[in-house]
């Protein structure tokens, strides 16, 4: 094998392990190294490089993080939250709103930062009312990810799927709505009958009353700002205007304000995530230079697994996505398919995204949750994860089966 095919191979593991034996390095760590070493290696040229990186689908993505900092240093997470868990009360039904909120913001906005704001508020709201916080916050968690699959801007992943296949806003959450929308249910019966017995079940809480001291504090004015831009977007979303360009008007115009910082709004942009994109596009795209993918991807069909059959490409994604993290698998997959079928596109989002769900680590979304309930001294174990994960990655797969079976285009 070439050099350029042993970069990436390296890049690709270190990405599966999160981390280098020996060095400090994170998973955009070893991407910013692995795209280095392709363009100080001579596998793709300085100029190639950039012209490698999607700069629609970052401009996209970076608009996008700057609508979320408006609504989240205008307290609207926070307040939304806050009215959910006046339900306490009905510990079933406050399940049921926590999800269906979560999965809803996700769908029009980042699923992290929906995750974020929520669960310092619902880990102070679980533990002062003396409930087990862990079935409701492993409900924000899968839900969250089960809603961000229904549209094209719910998750880093899915802008990049619409971006790259140039995909329209209303057919992608018309293909894609339906099996969220049943795997949310779905997930919800099953967090039920796992944790049938805790629902009115006091504990032990432990004192969270500090989380206060770190919850933005809601600006009428601001948040409603955000959200008027919010609901001008989506509608331009469903126009013929270029999504990366509705999306930097709409940033442009929140960055105009006379009383939040730009500095302020800017600290919550996730540059992390941003380069960690910017990286796996030139990694990729030397990789596909050598002629491995388009030689890999003939000896695949020779054998008899084409791609393009649906239910193949859903079981690759949430394998790669489990080994690599969804960002680095659908970067490494749309490679494989055809613009002209938005089939196997939509069904790689819903795929990959639904594979988040399987482990604590398949989404950033789930880290976030199990970190700040943690600083709340609330631990979601790895067991406790996964015996809820598990049961609803698998249904959810299922239900995308089903879906691609009933043949909705």
């Amino acid at each position: 094998m070439t050099t350029p095919v042993w970069i990436f191979i390296a890049a690709y593991l270190g990405i599966a392990l999160g981390h280098v034996p020996g060095l400090t390095l994170d998973r955009t760590g070893i991407a910013l190294l692995g795209a280095m070493a392709m363009i100080v290696a001579g596998a793709i040229t300085l100029p190639e490089a950039v012209a490698a990186v999607d700069v629609p689908t970052l401009v996209l993505l970076y608009a996008l993080m700057i609508v979320s900092a408006q609504l989240r240093l205008g307290g609207f997470y926070t307040r939304t939250a806050l009215a959910v868990a006046s339900v306490l009360v009905h510990p079933r039904f406050f399940l049921f709103a926590v999800m269906v909120t979560s999965a809803v913001l996700s769908a029009v906005l980042a699923n992290d930062i929906v995750c974020l704001a929520f669960t310092p508020v619902l880990t102070l709201a679980l533990l002062s009312a003396r409930r087990n916080p862990i079935p409701y916050l492993l409900g924000l968690a899968l839900a969250s990810n089960i809603g961000s699959a229904a549209t094209l801007i719910g998750n880093p992943q899915n802008m990049l799927i619409g971006q790259v296949g140039r995909l329209a806003f209303d057919r992608f959450f018309l293909w894609c709505g339906p099996p969220a929308a049943a795997s949310l249910l779905a997930a919800y019966l099953l967090l039920c009958l796992a944790f049938r017995r805790d629902f009115h079940r006091r504990i032990e809480a432990p004192e969270a009353a500090h989380l206060l001291e770190r919850l933005p504090h809601f600006d009428r004015w601001q948040s409603l700002k955000g959200l008027v831009v919010v609901v001008a977007l989506l509608a331009l979303f469903f126009t013929a205007v270029p999504r990366e360009l509705s999306a930097l008007g709409a940033a442009g115009l929140l960055l105009c304000s006379r009383k939040m910082s730009s500095r302020a709004v800017l600290q919550l942009v996730d540059w992390h995530l941003l380069t960690l994109f910017g990286a796996l596009f030139i990694l990729v795209h030397a990789l596909e230079l050598t002629g491995v993918p388009a030689a890999l991807l003939a000896g695949l069909r020779r054998a008899g697994f084409d791609l393009h059959r649906l239910e193949l490409l859903a079981a690759v994604a949430v394998v790669l996505s489990n080994l690599v993290s969804n960002v680095p698998a659908v970067m490494l997959l749309v490679r494989f398919l055809d613009p002209a079928q938005p089939a196997p596109w939509y069904t790689l989002a819903v795929a990959s995204t639904f594979a988040g769900n399987l482990l604590p680590i398949g989404s950033i979304a789930n880290l976030i949750v199990i970190e700040q309930a943690a600083a709340a001294g609330v631990t979601i174990s790895f067991r406790s994860y996964v015996r809820v994960g598990l049961p609803v990655t698998l249904l959810s797969l299922a239900l995308l089966a089903l879906w691609i079976r009933l043949g909705p285009g």
